[in-house]
Protein backbone atom coordinates (compact mmCIF):
# COMPACT_ATOMS: atom_id res chain seq x y z
CA UNK A 1 0.00 0.00 0.00
CA UNK A 2 1.62 3.44 -0.65
CA UNK A 3 -1.28 6.42 0.21
CA UNK A 4 -2.13 5.80 3.64
CA UNK A 5 -3.91 8.56 4.40
CA UNK A 6 -5.56 12.25 3.18
CA UNK A 7 -6.41 15.40 5.39
CA UNK A 8 -8.14 18.58 4.11
CA UNK A 9 -8.56 21.95 6.08
CA UNK A 10 -10.93 24.34 4.12
CA UNK A 11 -9.66 23.28 0.84
CA UNK A 12 -12.26 24.84 -1.67
CA UNK A 13 -15.70 23.39 0.03
CA UNK A 14 -14.10 20.96 2.04
CA UNK A 15 -13.96 22.20 5.92
CA UNK A 16 -12.09 19.41 7.20
CA UNK A 17 -11.87 15.62 5.90
CA UNK A 18 -10.08 12.96 7.31
CA UNK A 19 -9.80 10.36 4.86
CA UNK A 20 -8.08 6.45 5.46
CA UNK A 21 -7.66 4.67 2.04
CA UNK A 22 -7.08 1.33 1.93
CA UNK A 23 -4.96 -1.54 -0.52
CA UNK A 24 -6.30 -2.54 -4.26
CA UNK A 25 -8.18 -0.20 -6.50
CA UNK A 26 -10.63 2.26 -4.62
CA UNK A 27 -13.51 4.21 -6.76
CA UNK A 28 -14.86 7.77 -6.06
CA UNK A 29 -17.63 7.99 -6.93
CA UNK A 30 -20.65 11.26 -6.83
CA UNK A 31 -23.39 13.43 -8.58
CA UNK A 32 -21.26 16.12 -10.75
CA UNK A 33 -20.23 18.53 -9.03
CA UNK A 34 -20.18 17.05 -5.59
CA UNK A 35 -16.03 17.41 -5.66
CA UNK A 36 -14.71 14.49 -6.73
CA UNK A 37 -11.71 15.61 -8.95
CA UNK A 38 -11.42 18.17 -5.56
CA UNK A 39 -9.34 15.15 -3.40
CA UNK A 40 -7.33 14.71 -6.87
CA UNK A 41 -6.12 18.35 -6.80
CA UNK A 42 -5.58 18.42 -3.43
CA UNK A 43 -3.43 15.45 -3.61
CA UNK A 44 -1.37 17.21 -6.75
CA UNK A 45 -1.14 19.99 -4.52
CA UNK A 46 0.64 18.00 -1.28
CA UNK A 47 2.81 15.89 -4.26
CA UNK A 48 4.17 20.38 -5.50
CA UNK A 49 1.49 20.99 -7.38
CA UNK A 50 1.08 24.88 -8.17
CA UNK A 51 -0.64 26.55 -4.89
CA UNK A 52 -3.30 29.62 -5.45
CA UNK A 53 -5.49 31.94 -3.05
CA UNK A 54 -8.33 30.37 -4.65
CA UNK A 55 -7.62 26.81 -3.08
CA UNK A 56 -8.62 28.61 0.10
CA UNK A 57 -12.10 28.22 1.44
CA UNK A 58 -14.17 31.43 1.04
CA UNK A 59 -13.87 33.06 4.37
CA UNK A 60 -11.25 31.49 5.67
CA UNK A 61 -7.04 32.74 6.31
CA UNK A 62 -5.64 29.89 4.85
CA UNK A 63 -6.06 25.74 3.76
CA UNK A 64 -4.12 22.18 4.85
CA UNK A 65 -3.62 19.60 2.85
CA UNK A 66 -1.75 16.58 4.85
CA UNK A 67 -0.83 13.19 3.04
CA UNK A 68 0.71 10.21 4.46
CA UNK A 69 2.09 7.42 2.58
CA UNK A 70 4.26 4.16 3.12
CA UNK A 71 8.03 5.42 2.44
CA UNK A 72 9.39 3.57 -0.76
CA UNK A 73 12.52 1.71 -0.40
CA UNK A 74 13.69 4.04 -3.49
CA UNK A 75 13.33 7.27 -1.94
CA UNK A 76 14.90 6.18 1.28
CA UNK A 77 18.76 7.53 0.18
CA UNK A 78 17.00 10.62 -1.20
CA UNK A 79 15.48 11.84 2.08
CA UNK A 80 18.79 11.05 4.19
CA UNK A 81 20.64 12.93 1.61
CA UNK A 82 18.82 16.45 2.39
CA UNK A 83 18.14 15.48 6.08
CA UNK A 84 14.77 14.14 6.45
CA UNK A 85 13.62 11.98 9.05
CA UNK A 86 12.93 8.23 8.61
CA UNK A 87 12.93 6.63 11.15
CA UNK A 88 9.16 6.35 11.59
CA UNK A 89 8.69 3.85 8.45
CA UNK A 90 5.98 6.14 7.07
CA UNK A 91 6.59 9.76 4.67
CA UNK A 92 4.06 12.40 5.87
CA UNK A 93 3.91 15.46 3.24
CA UNK A 94 2.30 18.75 4.46
CA UNK A 95 1.31 21.97 2.50
CA UNK A 96 -0.63 24.83 3.84
CA UNK A 97 -1.44 27.97 1.36
CA UNK A 98 -2.87 31.41 2.32
CA UNK A 99 -5.41 33.81 1.03
CA UNK A 100 -2.78 35.98 0.01
CA UNK A 101 -1.30 32.90 -2.40
CA UNK A 102 1.62 32.33 -0.18
CA UNK A 103 2.51 28.69 0.24
CA UNK A 104 4.57 26.57 2.59
CA UNK A 105 5.37 22.82 2.68
CA UNK A 106 6.59 20.16 5.14
CA UNK A 107 8.36 17.07 4.48
CA UNK A 108 7.93 14.56 8.00
CA UNK A 109 7.77 17.56 9.93
CA UNK A 110 10.76 19.54 8.55
CA UNK A 111 10.43 22.11 6.35
CA UNK A 112 10.53 21.38 2.50
CA UNK A 113 10.31 23.36 -1.11
CA UNK A 114 7.60 22.97 -3.52
CA UNK A 115 10.01 21.48 -5.85
CA UNK A 116 11.35 18.90 -3.12
CA UNK A 117 7.74 17.70 -2.81
CA UNK A 118 7.60 17.74 -6.35
CA UNK A 119 11.06 15.43 -6.93
CA UNK A 120 9.60 13.13 -3.90
CA UNK A 121 6.28 12.92 -6.18
CA UNK A 122 7.65 11.16 -8.56
CA UNK A 123 8.30 7.95 -6.38
CA UNK A 124 4.75 7.72 -4.55
CA UNK A 125 1.78 8.56 -7.34
CA UNK A 126 1.11 8.61 -10.93
CA UNK A 127 -1.84 10.91 -12.06
CA UNK A 128 -3.62 10.04 -15.38
CA UNK A 129 -6.09 12.61 -16.36
CA UNK A 130 -9.17 12.48 -18.42
CA UNK A 131 -7.80 13.98 -21.08
CA UNK A 132 -4.03 11.50 -21.12
CA UNK A 133 -4.86 10.99 -24.58
CA UNK A 134 -4.09 14.57 -25.88
CA UNK A 135 -0.39 13.61 -24.98
CA UNK A 136 -0.21 10.76 -27.53
CA UNK A 137 -0.31 13.13 -30.56
CA UNK A 138 2.91 14.88 -29.02
CA UNK A 139 6.17 13.69 -30.50
CA UNK A 140 8.14 14.32 -27.30
CA UNK A 141 5.59 12.80 -24.69
CA UNK A 142 5.59 9.58 -26.93
CA UNK A 143 8.99 9.23 -27.79
CA UNK A 144 9.56 9.56 -23.52
CA UNK A 145 7.39 7.04 -23.31
CA UNK A 146 8.11 4.59 -25.84
CA UNK A 147 12.04 5.45 -23.75
CA UNK A 148 10.84 4.22 -20.86
CA UNK A 149 8.89 1.23 -21.60
CA UNK A 150 12.26 0.40 -23.52
CA UNK A 151 14.50 1.26 -20.38
CA UNK A 152 16.51 3.66 -22.73
CA UNK A 153 18.75 6.21 -21.53
CA UNK A 154 17.98 9.25 -23.40
CA UNK A 155 19.51 11.41 -21.01
CA UNK A 156 22.99 10.08 -21.98
CA UNK A 157 22.24 10.44 -25.82
CA UNK A 158 21.04 14.05 -24.94
CA UNK A 159 24.68 14.90 -23.25
CA UNK A 160 26.60 13.13 -26.39
CA UNK A 161 24.94 15.15 -28.65
CA UNK A 162 25.67 18.47 -27.28
CA UNK A 163 29.42 16.86 -26.95
CA UNK A 164 28.91 16.64 -31.05
CA UNK A 165 27.16 19.93 -31.38
CA UNK A 166 30.11 21.56 -28.88
CA UNK A 167 33.11 19.52 -30.99
CA UNK A 168 31.69 20.89 -34.09
CA UNK A 169 31.28 24.47 -33.30
CA UNK A 170 34.51 24.56 -32.19
CA UNK A 171 36.36 23.06 -35.63
CA UNK A 172 33.95 25.62 -37.30
CA UNK A 173 34.28 28.94 -35.78
CA UNK A 174 38.43 27.92 -36.10
CA UNK A 175 38.05 27.13 -39.67
CA UNK A 176 36.23 30.73 -39.85
CA UNK A 177 38.75 32.36 -38.49
CA UNK A 178 41.68 30.57 -39.70
CA UNK A 179 42.78 34.35 -41.61
CA UNK A 180 42.66 36.48 -38.05
CA UNK A 181 44.37 34.24 -36.20
CA UNK A 182 47.23 34.17 -38.45
CA UNK A 183 47.43 37.47 -37.78
CA UNK A 184 47.03 37.62 -34.36
CA UNK A 185 49.89 34.47 -33.79
CA UNK A 186 52.56 36.73 -36.30
CA UNK A 187 51.90 39.55 -33.55
CA UNK A 188 52.17 37.89 -30.63
CA UNK A 189 55.00 36.05 -32.00
CA UNK A 190 56.65 39.43 -32.89
CA UNK A 191 56.00 40.87 -29.34
CA UNK A 192 57.42 37.79 -27.63
CA UNK A 193 60.45 37.38 -29.09
CA UNK A 194 61.13 41.28 -28.63
CA UNK A 195 60.80 41.39 -25.10
CA UNK A 196 62.88 37.74 -24.81
CA UNK A 197 65.69 39.39 -26.45
CA UNK A 198 65.43 41.25 -22.75
CA UNK A 199 64.51 37.61 -20.92
CA UNK A 200 63.10 39.73 -17.93
CA UNK A 201 63.07 38.00 -14.77
CA UNK A 202 60.90 38.47 -11.89
CA UNK A 203 62.05 40.61 -9.16
CA UNK A 204 65.15 42.05 -11.57
CA UNK A 205 64.29 45.21 -12.39
CA UNK A 206 64.21 45.92 -8.56
CA UNK A 207 67.80 44.80 -8.40
CA UNK A 208 69.12 46.22 -10.87
CA UNK A 209 67.89 49.34 -9.21
CA UNK A 210 69.90 48.57 -6.08
CA UNK A 211 73.20 47.48 -7.76
CA UNK A 212 73.15 50.86 -9.92
CA UNK A 213 72.71 52.67 -6.84
CA UNK A 214 75.55 51.04 -5.09
CA UNK A 215 77.45 51.88 -8.36
CA UNK A 216 76.23 55.50 -9.16
CA UNK A 217 77.59 56.09 -5.55
CA UNK A 218 81.07 54.28 -4.83
CA UNK A 219 83.23 56.88 -4.35
CA UNK A 220 80.90 58.16 -1.76
CA UNK A 221 80.55 54.95 -0.01
CA UNK A 222 84.43 54.84 -0.07
CA UNK A 223 84.84 57.91 1.65
CA UNK A 224 82.29 57.09 4.30
CA UNK A 225 84.31 54.10 5.10
CA UNK A 226 87.50 55.99 5.34
CA UNK A 227 86.00 58.32 7.70
CA UNK A 228 84.67 55.68 10.01
CA UNK A 229 87.47 53.54 10.20
CA UNK A 230 89.71 56.60 10.78
CA UNK A 231 86.99 58.09 13.68
CA UNK A 232 87.63 54.23 15.41
CA UNK A 233 91.04 53.53 14.87
CA UNK A 234 93.03 57.62 14.75
CA UNK A 235 95.13 58.79 12.64
CA UNK A 236 98.04 60.86 12.75
CA UNK A 237 98.07 63.39 15.36
CA UNK A 238 93.83 62.49 15.98
CA UNK A 239 93.12 59.77 18.73
CA UNK A 240 90.24 57.46 17.68
CA UNK A 241 87.54 56.00 19.53
CA UNK A 242 89.15 53.07 20.18
CA UNK A 243 92.70 54.12 21.89
CA UNK A 244 90.27 56.30 23.85
CA UNK A 245 88.23 53.53 25.05
CA UNK A 246 91.41 51.52 26.05
CA UNK A 247 92.73 54.39 27.94
CA UNK A 248 88.89 54.63 29.63
CA UNK A 249 89.24 51.11 30.86
CA UNK A 250 93.29 51.54 32.43
CA UNK A 251 91.65 54.33 34.18
CA UNK A 252 89.08 52.53 35.70
CA UNK A 253 91.21 48.91 36.17
CA UNK A 254 93.54 50.81 38.67
CA UNK A 255 90.54 52.08 41.27
CA UNK A 256 88.14 49.19 40.98
CA UNK A 257 89.46 47.52 44.13
CA UNK A 258 88.58 50.53 45.51
CA UNK A 259 85.06 51.53 44.02
CA UNK A 260 83.10 48.21 43.25
CA UNK A 261 80.80 50.05 40.75
CA UNK A 262 83.65 50.95 38.80
CA UNK A 263 83.36 46.83 37.51
CA UNK A 264 80.37 47.22 35.95
CA UNK A 265 81.51 49.92 33.93
CA UNK A 266 84.72 48.72 32.96
CA UNK A 267 82.22 45.46 31.31
CA UNK A 268 80.62 48.14 29.47
CA UNK A 269 83.76 49.26 28.16
CA UNK A 270 85.05 46.39 27.28
CA UNK A 271 81.39 45.45 25.13
CA UNK A 272 81.54 48.87 23.79
CA UNK A 273 85.32 48.30 22.30
CA UNK A 274 84.95 44.93 21.24
CA UNK A 275 81.79 46.31 19.20
CA UNK A 276 83.87 48.80 17.80
CA UNK A 277 86.81 46.96 16.78
CA UNK A 278 84.33 44.26 14.58
CA UNK A 279 83.03 47.27 13.06
CA UNK A 280 86.44 48.80 12.25
CA UNK A 281 87.42 45.16 10.85
CA UNK A 282 84.24 45.33 8.67
CA UNK A 283 84.64 48.28 6.95
CA UNK A 284 88.36 47.44 6.29
CA UNK A 285 86.63 44.44 4.92
CA UNK A 286 84.26 46.94 2.52
CA UNK A 287 87.07 48.82 1.87
CA UNK A 288 89.47 46.07 0.43
CA UNK A 289 86.46 45.26 -2.08
CA UNK A 290 85.05 48.54 -2.66
CA UNK A 291 86.48 50.39 -5.75
CA UNK A 292 84.88 52.44 -7.95
CA UNK A 293 83.28 50.23 -11.64
CA UNK A 294 82.80 52.28 -14.58
CA UNK A 295 82.06 49.54 -16.81
CA UNK A 296 79.97 47.31 -14.98
CA UNK A 297 77.98 50.87 -14.24
CA UNK A 298 77.70 51.36 -18.06
CA UNK A 299 76.34 47.79 -18.39
CA UNK A 300 73.59 48.06 -15.83
CA UNK A 301 73.35 51.67 -17.60
CA UNK A 302 72.08 49.82 -20.56
CA UNK A 303 70.36 46.80 -19.25
CA UNK A 304 67.77 49.76 -17.55
CA UNK A 305 67.81 51.68 -20.57
CA UNK A 306 66.24 48.40 -22.42
CA UNK A 307 64.22 47.75 -19.77
CA UNK A 308 62.41 51.44 -19.64
CA UNK A 309 62.45 51.08 -23.64
CA UNK A 310 59.92 48.48 -23.28
CA UNK A 311 58.25 49.43 -20.85
CA UNK A 312 57.40 53.00 -22.42
CA UNK A 313 56.60 50.71 -25.79
CA UNK A 314 54.12 48.68 -24.29
CA UNK A 315 53.18 51.34 -22.14
CA UNK A 316 53.58 49.67 -18.68
CA UNK A 317 55.67 49.66 -15.90
CA UNK A 318 59.05 48.11 -16.00
CA UNK A 319 58.32 45.59 -13.00
CA UNK A 320 54.92 44.74 -15.21
CA UNK A 321 57.27 43.11 -18.60
CA UNK A 322 58.01 39.45 -16.93
CA UNK A 323 54.27 39.32 -16.03
CA UNK A 324 53.34 40.48 -19.53
CA UNK A 325 55.80 38.29 -21.35
CA UNK A 326 54.58 35.19 -19.65
CA UNK A 327 50.50 36.62 -20.71
CA UNK A 328 51.34 36.53 -24.02
CA UNK A 329 53.00 32.90 -24.37
CA UNK A 330 49.54 31.87 -22.51
CA UNK A 331 47.96 33.99 -25.11
CA UNK A 332 49.90 32.32 -27.69
CA UNK A 333 49.48 29.05 -26.49
CA UNK A 334 45.91 29.08 -26.23
CA UNK A 335 45.80 30.46 -30.04
CA UNK A 336 47.69 27.29 -31.08
CA UNK A 337 45.60 25.14 -29.69
CA UNK A 338 42.19 26.52 -30.98
CA UNK A 339 44.13 27.06 -34.16
CA UNK A 340 45.42 23.17 -34.16
CA UNK A 341 42.83 22.37 -36.88
CA UNK A 342 43.58 18.11 -36.82
CA UNK A 343 42.89 18.15 -33.34
CA UNK A 344 39.46 19.63 -33.66
CA UNK A 345 38.60 17.62 -36.27
CA UNK A 346 39.43 14.77 -34.22
CA UNK A 347 37.88 15.58 -30.71
CA UNK A 348 34.80 16.01 -33.40
CA UNK A 349 35.04 12.68 -34.82
CA UNK A 350 35.38 11.14 -31.65
CA UNK A 351 32.16 13.26 -30.19
CA UNK A 352 30.40 12.01 -33.35
CA UNK A 353 31.22 8.47 -33.04
CA UNK A 354 30.38 8.87 -29.24
CA UNK A 355 26.95 9.81 -30.32
CA UNK A 356 26.67 6.88 -32.91
CA UNK A 357 27.38 4.83 -30.36
CA UNK A 358 24.88 6.06 -28.01
CA UNK A 359 21.83 6.59 -30.77
CA UNK A 360 22.60 3.31 -32.03
CA UNK A 361 21.84 1.74 -28.56
CA UNK A 362 18.99 3.92 -28.09
CA UNK A 363 17.72 2.86 -31.62
CA UNK A 364 18.21 -0.92 -30.76
CA UNK A 365 15.94 -0.93 -27.87
CA UNK A 366 13.31 0.93 -29.55
CA UNK A 367 12.81 -1.25 -31.93
CA UNK A 368 12.92 -4.03 -29.73
CA UNK A 369 10.61 -2.06 -27.24
CA UNK A 370 8.45 -0.65 -30.16
CA UNK A 371 7.18 -4.24 -30.93
CA UNK A 372 6.53 -5.49 -27.02
CA UNK A 373 4.60 -2.07 -26.91
CA UNK A 374 2.39 -2.35 -29.54
CA UNK A 375 1.50 -6.30 -29.13
CA UNK A 376 0.06 -5.37 -25.41
CA UNK A 377 -1.66 -2.40 -25.94
CA UNK A 378 -3.56 -3.96 -28.60
CA UNK A 379 -4.11 -7.18 -26.66
CA UNK A 380 -5.26 -4.55 -23.97
CA UNK A 381 -7.76 -3.05 -26.80
CA UNK A 382 -9.41 -5.94 -27.49
CA UNK A 383 -11.06 -6.15 -23.80
CA UNK A 384 -11.91 -2.59 -24.29
CA UNK A 385 -14.33 -2.74 -26.68
CA UNK A 386 -11.79 -2.47 -29.90
CA UNK A 387 -12.56 -6.07 -31.19
CA UNK A 388 -9.76 -5.96 -34.14
CA UNK A 389 -7.98 -2.97 -33.24
CA UNK A 390 -4.30 -2.63 -33.88
CA UNK A 391 -1.74 -0.26 -32.00
CA UNK A 392 1.42 0.44 -33.69
CA UNK A 393 4.34 1.65 -32.50
CA UNK A 394 6.19 3.77 -36.10
CA UNK A 395 9.91 4.39 -36.03
CA UNK A 396 10.75 6.74 -38.87
CA UNK A 397 14.32 7.36 -39.50
CA UNK A 398 15.48 10.98 -39.80
CA UNK A 399 17.50 12.58 -42.62
CA UNK A 400 19.68 14.07 -40.36
CA UNK A 401 20.79 13.09 -36.47
CA UNK A 402 19.05 15.12 -33.94
CA UNK A 403 19.24 14.99 -29.80
CA UNK A 404 16.89 12.48 -29.18
CA UNK A 405 17.95 10.39 -31.62
CA UNK A 406 18.21 8.98 -34.89
CA UNK A 407 14.17 8.60 -35.44
CA UNK A 408 11.05 9.55 -34.84
CA UNK A 409 8.93 7.76 -32.99
CA UNK A 410 4.80 8.15 -33.68
CA UNK A 411 1.64 5.95 -32.61
CA UNK A 412 -0.70 4.97 -35.18
CA UNK A 413 -4.01 3.02 -34.69
CA UNK A 414 -6.55 0.86 -36.21
CA UNK A 415 -10.07 1.12 -34.46
CA UNK A 416 -11.53 -1.41 -36.47
CA UNK A 417 -10.94 -5.49 -38.22
CA UNK A 418 -9.51 -4.54 -41.42
CA UNK A 419 -8.81 -1.04 -41.43
CA UNK A 420 -5.12 0.70 -41.53
CA UNK A 421 -3.58 2.27 -39.11
CA UNK A 422 -3.04 6.05 -39.03
CA UNK A 423 -2.18 8.74 -36.64
CA UNK A 424 -4.17 8.33 -33.43
CA UNK A 425 -6.06 12.32 -33.81
CA UNK A 426 -7.67 11.32 -37.38
CA UNK A 427 -9.24 7.75 -36.66
CA UNK A 428 -10.06 7.81 -33.73
CA UNK A 429 -12.98 9.05 -31.64
CA UNK A 430 -13.04 10.19 -28.45
CA UNK A 431 -14.25 7.45 -26.67
CA UNK A 432 -12.08 5.64 -28.24
CA UNK A 433 -9.28 7.96 -27.40
CA UNK A 434 -10.06 7.37 -23.81
CA UNK A 435 -9.67 3.60 -23.92
CA UNK A 436 -6.37 3.62 -25.87
CA UNK A 437 -4.87 6.26 -23.24
CA UNK A 438 -5.98 3.60 -21.09
CA UNK A 439 -5.32 0.21 -22.48
CA UNK A 440 -1.49 2.39 -22.78
CA UNK A 441 -1.72 3.72 -19.08
CA UNK A 442 -2.17 0.21 -18.00
CA UNK A 443 0.54 -1.25 -20.21
CA UNK A 444 3.01 1.17 -19.08
CA UNK A 445 2.29 0.96 -15.10
CA UNK A 446 5.08 -0.70 -14.19
CA UNK A 447 7.47 1.15 -15.60
CA UNK A 448 7.52 3.69 -12.91
CA UNK A 449 8.53 3.77 -8.95
CA UNK A 450 5.15 5.17 -7.96
CA UNK A 451 3.50 3.11 -5.76
CA UNK A 452 -0.37 4.48 -6.35
CA UNK A 453 -2.16 5.08 -9.57
CA UNK A 454 -4.78 7.60 -10.35
CA UNK A 455 -7.16 7.92 -13.15
CA UNK A 456 -9.61 10.32 -13.36
CA UNK A 457 -12.50 9.98 -15.53
CA UNK A 458 -10.22 8.04 -17.92
CA UNK A 459 -12.88 5.88 -18.63
CA UNK A 460 -15.14 8.66 -20.31
CA UNK A 461 -17.38 8.20 -23.44
CA UNK A 462 -17.27 4.60 -22.91
CA UNK A 463 -20.26 2.28 -20.73
CA UNK A 464 -22.08 -0.92 -21.42
CA UNK A 465 -19.94 -3.55 -21.48
CA UNK A 466 -16.49 -2.04 -22.43
CA UNK A 467 -16.91 -0.26 -19.06
CA UNK A 468 -17.20 -3.63 -17.43
CA UNK A 469 -14.41 -4.30 -19.03
CA UNK A 470 -12.87 -1.17 -17.56
CA UNK A 471 -13.67 -2.32 -14.42
CA UNK A 472 -12.27 -5.44 -14.30
CA UNK A 473 -8.77 -4.15 -16.04
CA UNK A 474 -8.51 -1.55 -12.93
CA UNK A 475 -9.45 -4.04 -10.38
CA UNK A 476 -6.66 -6.23 -11.83
CA UNK A 477 -3.78 -3.59 -12.05
CA UNK A 478 -5.19 -2.66 -8.11
CA UNK A 479 -3.78 -6.42 -7.10
CA UNK A 480 -0.20 -5.26 -7.95
CA UNK A 481 -0.62 -1.15 -6.92
CA UNK A 482 -2.96 0.95 -4.95
CA UNK A 483 -5.65 2.46 -7.56
CA UNK A 484 -7.66 5.48 -7.15
CA UNK A 485 -10.19 6.02 -9.72
CA UNK A 486 -12.65 8.86 -10.06
CA UNK A 487 -15.73 6.94 -12.39
CA UNK A 488 -19.65 8.20 -13.19
CA UNK A 489 -19.45 4.83 -14.28
CA UNK A 490 -21.70 2.11 -11.99
CA UNK A 491 -19.82 -1.11 -14.12
CA UNK A 492 -16.60 0.71 -12.47
CA UNK A 493 -17.72 1.51 -9.58
CA UNK A 494 -18.73 -2.15 -9.12
CA UNK A 495 -15.49 -3.48 -9.55
CA UNK A 496 -13.41 -1.57 -6.76
CA UNK A 497 -12.12 -3.16 -3.52
CA UNK A 498 -13.39 0.09 -1.33
CA UNK A 499 -16.33 2.61 -2.37
CA UNK A 500 -15.66 6.27 -1.34
CA UNK A 501 -19.15 8.44 -1.79
CA UNK A 502 -18.37 12.24 -2.62
CA UNK A 503 -21.52 14.46 -1.94
CA UNK A 504 -22.50 17.76 -1.07
CA UNK A 505 -24.47 19.63 0.84
CA UNK A 506 -25.06 22.95 2.89
CA UNK A 507 -24.21 23.86 6.10
CA UNK A 508 -26.16 25.72 9.48
CA UNK A 509 -24.67 28.93 7.42
CA UNK A 510 -25.88 28.44 4.01
CA UNK A 511 -22.67 27.49 2.56
CA UNK A 512 -21.95 24.20 0.07
CA UNK A 513 -19.59 21.83 1.59
CA UNK A 514 -18.31 18.58 0.67
CA UNK A 515 -18.05 15.16 2.60
CA UNK A 516 -16.67 12.14 1.46
CA UNK A 517 -17.86 8.71 3.07
CA UNK A 518 -16.56 5.15 3.01
CA UNK A 519 -19.38 3.29 1.74
CA UNK A 520 -20.21 -0.37 1.41
CA UNK A 521 -23.34 -3.05 2.04
CA UNK A 522 -26.31 -1.50 1.38
CA UNK A 523 -25.43 2.48 0.71
CA UNK A 524 -22.94 1.38 -2.15
CA UNK A 525 -25.86 -1.04 -3.59
CA UNK A 526 -27.91 2.30 -3.32
CA UNK A 527 -25.09 4.46 -4.85
CA UNK A 528 -24.44 2.20 -8.04
CA UNK A 529 -28.59 2.09 -8.26
CA UNK A 530 -28.07 6.40 -8.29
CA UNK A 531 -25.40 5.42 -11.15
CA UNK A 532 -27.62 3.16 -13.10
CA UNK A 533 -30.92 4.89 -12.70
CA UNK A 534 -30.42 8.17 -11.57
CA UNK A 535 -32.63 9.99 -8.99
CA UNK A 536 -35.15 7.82 -8.64
CA UNK A 537 -34.12 4.06 -8.05
CA UNK A 538 -36.72 1.00 -8.61
CA UNK A 539 -36.60 -2.76 -7.52
CA UNK A 540 -35.26 -3.37 -10.55
CA UNK A 541 -32.24 -1.12 -10.70
CA UNK A 542 -31.53 -1.59 -6.79
CA UNK A 543 -31.44 -5.59 -7.98
CA UNK A 544 -28.99 -4.74 -11.33
CA UNK A 545 -26.87 -2.55 -9.38
CA UNK A 546 -26.76 -5.86 -6.62
CA UNK A 547 -26.02 -8.11 -9.20
CA UNK A 548 -23.51 -5.93 -10.35
CA UNK A 549 -22.04 -6.34 -6.79
CA UNK A 550 -21.70 -9.95 -6.69
CA UNK A 551 -17.42 -10.92 -6.16
CA UNK A 552 -16.23 -12.02 -9.50
CA UNK A 553 -16.76 -16.13 -9.08
CA UNK A 554 -13.22 -16.45 -11.50
CA UNK A 555 -11.49 -15.12 -8.77
CA UNK A 556 -7.93 -16.72 -8.84
CA UNK A 557 -8.02 -18.07 -5.34
CA UNK A 558 -5.78 -15.43 -3.02
CA UNK A 559 -6.61 -12.65 -5.30
CA UNK A 560 -10.04 -11.39 -3.37
CA UNK A 561 -10.72 -8.36 -2.50
CA UNK A 562 -8.84 -6.35 0.25
CA UNK A 563 -10.61 -5.54 3.85
CA UNK A 564 -12.33 -1.96 3.64
CA UNK A 565 -10.94 0.83 5.18
CA UNK A 566 -10.48 1.07 8.76
CA UNK A 567 -12.45 4.25 9.22
CA UNK A 568 -15.89 4.16 8.81
CA UNK A 569 -16.75 7.54 6.97
CA UNK A 570 -14.96 10.74 6.97
CA UNK A 571 -17.33 14.11 6.80
CA UNK A 572 -16.51 17.61 5.89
Amino acid sequence: MALRHLSLRDFVIVPALDLALGAGFSALTGETGAGKSILIDALQLALGGRGDALWVREGQPRCEIGAEFDTPASAQPWLEERGFDTAAGTLLLRRTIDASGKSRAWINGSPATVAQLRELGEWLVDIHGQHAWQSLTRPAAVRALLDAYAGADARALAAAWQDWQRAQAALAEARAAQNSLAQERERLLWQIGEIDKLAPLAGEWDELNQRHARLSHAQALIDAAQAAGAALEGDEGDAGALPALARAQDALAAQQAIEPEFAALLEVLQACEAQARDAAHSLHTYLRRAEPDPDQLAALDERMGQWIGLARRYRRPPEDLPALLAGWREDLARLESSADLERLQTAAALARAAYDQAAGEVSRLRRQAAARLAAAVTAAMQALGMPGGVFEVRLEPLAEPAAHGLENTSFLVSAHAGSAPRAIERVASGGELSRLALAIAVTTSTLGPAGTLVFDEVDSGVGGAVAAAVGRLLRRLGQDRQVLCVTHLPQVAACADHHLRVSKQRDDAGATVSSVTPIEGKARTQEVARMLGGEHISAATLAHALEMLQPPTSAPAGKGRPSPPSRPKARA
